[in-house]
């Protein structure tokens, strides 16, 4: 009698795209199957799937508690989303080698149909973040006796979708801020900046179109700029860490003194992020667009507009013209003013994802034609990138400084 073999173990999910990434949204349906090939027969207890859906924070503090010892203290909250369990051949117990009840199977190749569905609740977007991640996955396990287990676990995508088209993100955002230097003899006149974006909701690969203006009656040169941010918030045992993360960012010229800087719709693009994620209770997605006003030996002048990163993308029939007139000013920038210098990278996605998975995560995408209608092949193709990638420097920013980030000591203008 020939021993029997596992030789391959795989899940494959249905209506799946060109880049084989299953993408599903609450209330969903998610099918697929396990396939099994083995070379001889061989006898089988039992063939399972475990399917699951969680978001999770972990981080770790250092703490003194005397002056020769410290410890660490560890942050740790979990929410579970959902737990299905389903035995596709064989029975529950697993934890003996009894040769009761074993089913037998062929030489060959065979596939076992699964299926269950995604809470009707919301669910938080798939994500993987420096201190905390949304993921969810099915795994499969084979059980033979006098054998260990053979595992295999399978990854798929959640987007809780985001539509732009209401009110609420197709506003205007805009603000207004002046500062005055001081100086010696109080001689310097004032910095203003105005700045309006069109609406609140965009989507990734779309470009925000910024109008601002900048007037220097300061004696020094300044530069106007702009960035978005993305913002990560962890929360666990009453603590919350936060990660801020330079997304995208432009230059304006250079204004001496008494000149002005008008932008009359300038872009700034945004590039393949993940969307807001705003419903989780212990993580949280938020980005914004700052622009401001580079001030040398001073605090910058800056206005900070929130946005929402969304999946829906702008209905043509809900796009809007500009009526905005030049003398509005707009800048964005995401995390803190100005960066003196670019911290380190968080760790490359390299453990975790191939590089066979990034580049076929980066191919032409034909998603089946529900989810086409709720999220376009193109937009889903954007955004499906940026999981794949190494995600932008961060720096770590205290949430609660000691003082006003935009105010200093001033004195009136002559």
């Amino acid at each position: 009698m020939v021993l029997g073999k596992v030789k391959s173990l795989t899940i494959s999910f249905d209506c799946l795209n060109d880049s084989n990434v299953p993408v599903y949204s609450s209330g969903d349906t998610v099918s697929g199957r396990v396939s099994l090939e083995v070379t001889g027969e061989i006898r089988v207890k039992s063939l399972k799937i475990h399917a699951r859906g969680h978001a999770k924070v972990r981080w770790t503090e250092s703490r003194n508690a005397g002056s020769n010892t410290a410890y660490t203290q560890n942050y740790t909250e979990e929410v579970e989303y959902f737990n299905h369990k389903d035995i596709l051949i064989g029975h529950e117990r697993d934890d003996d080698n009894s040769e009761e009840g074993l089913h037998t199977i062929h030489s060959g190749r065979h596939e076992y149909a699964f299926s269950f569905e995604l809470p009707q609740t919301p669910l938080a977007t798939s994500f993987e973040g420096r201190h905390g991640s949304v993921r969810y996955w099915v795994k499969a396990e084979l059980h033979r006796p006098w054998f260990l287990p053979v595992k295999l676990k399978k990854e798929f995508t959640v987007f809780e979708h985001i539509d732009i088209n209401t009110p609420s993100l197709l506003s205007p955002q805009a603000g207004t801020k002046e500062k005055t230097l001081c100086c010696w003899f109080c001689t310097s006149g004032p910095i203003s900046l105005s700045a309006k974006i069109e609406r609140k909701g965009y989507t990734p690969g779309e470009s925000i179109q910024i109008f601002a203006e900048i007037e220097n009656c300061s004696s020094r040169m300044v530069v106007p700029k702009a960035t978005i941010y993305q913002t990560q918030a962890f929360y666990a045992k009453g603590k919350m860490k936060e990660v801020k993360q330079l997304v995208a960012n432009l230059r304006g010229e250079s204004l001496s003194s008494g000149k002005t800087e008008t932008w009359n719709g300038k872009q700034l693009k945004i590039p393949p992020v993940s969307p807001s994620i705003l419903d989780c209770s212990i993580i949280r997605v938020e980005y914004s667009l700052m622009v401001y006003v580079d001030i040398p030996g001073a605090m910058d002048l800056f206005l900070n507009l929130p946005l929402v990163i969304g999946t829906i993308p702008l209905h043509p029939f809900g796009s809007r013209t500009s009526s905005v007139s030049s003398q509005c000013s707009m800048n964005m920038n995401w995390l803190g003013l100005t960066l003196p210098e670019r911290p380190e990278a968080p760790p490359s996605y390299a453990e975790v994802v191939t590089e066979e998975q990034r580049q076929s995560s980066l191919a032409p995408l034909g998603a089946c034609d529900d989810f086409e209608r709720a999220l376009p092949g193109p937009l889903f193709a954007y955004i499906q990138e940026f999981r794949f990638l190494p995600p932008p420097l961060y720096s770590e920013i205290d949430p609660n400084p000691d003082q006003p980030f935009d105010e200093i000591p001033s004195c009136p203008s002559r």
